[in-house]
């Protein structure tokens, strides 16, 4: 068997669809692994984004990142965003070894991938009330876990971005 090369390895974790995915969930399943999801837009990723990536993924074996497309991330944020789009993020976000699967998304919220995900863990930000997550029904429904992490203090894209345009 030919081994990858880590370039190779990366691009290998990131997802257009949740059915590309769904062969490499299912057998994730099958070995018993605890999948943890979160999302968001990860534009010009920072500490803050390491921070909360990384201690999301202790929360269970497998981090799957739901990353929101150009399009989506630009109906979000607005017409000057994303700064880079989305095949740099996407593979800044799965060269994190602790990151297992980049799943590229269109819609305004992850929720089709989570209905079909259904992860044991599903995280945000802790400037989100639990009852407030996209998905924390269908992840409790199903037995699953709704936490939130606290954010690194200082770090956020939209400051990085001030800061560029001030300079």
């Amino acid at each position: 068997m030919k081994k990858l090369s880590k370039n190779e390895i990366v691009h290998k974790k990131i997802y257009n669809s949740l059915d590309e995915f769904k062969h490499q969930l299912n057998i994730w399943r099958f070995e018993g692994n605890r999948i943890v999801f979160t999302n968001g837009c990860f534009d010009l990723i920072h500490l803050g984004h390491i921070d909360y990536l990384a201690k999301s993924a202790d929360l269970g074996t497998k981090l799957v990142v739901g990353l929101n497309s150009d399009l989506s991330t630009s109906n979000l944020k607005g017409p000057n965003r994303p700064v880079t789009h989305q095949k740099s993020r996407s593979a800044i976000l799965a060269s994190l070894f602790f990151v297992d699967a980049v799943i590229l998304f269109d819609n305004a919220t992850p929720i089709n991938l989570i209905t079909g995900i259904k992860p044991d863990v599903l995280v945000k930000g802790a400037d989100y009330n639990l009852h407030e997550i996209v998905g924390g029904q269908v992840v409790s429904e199903n037995g699953g876990e709704v936490k939130t992490i606290e954010f690194l203090a200082g770090y956020s894209t939209t400051s990085i971005i001030n800061k560029i345009k001030a300079s």
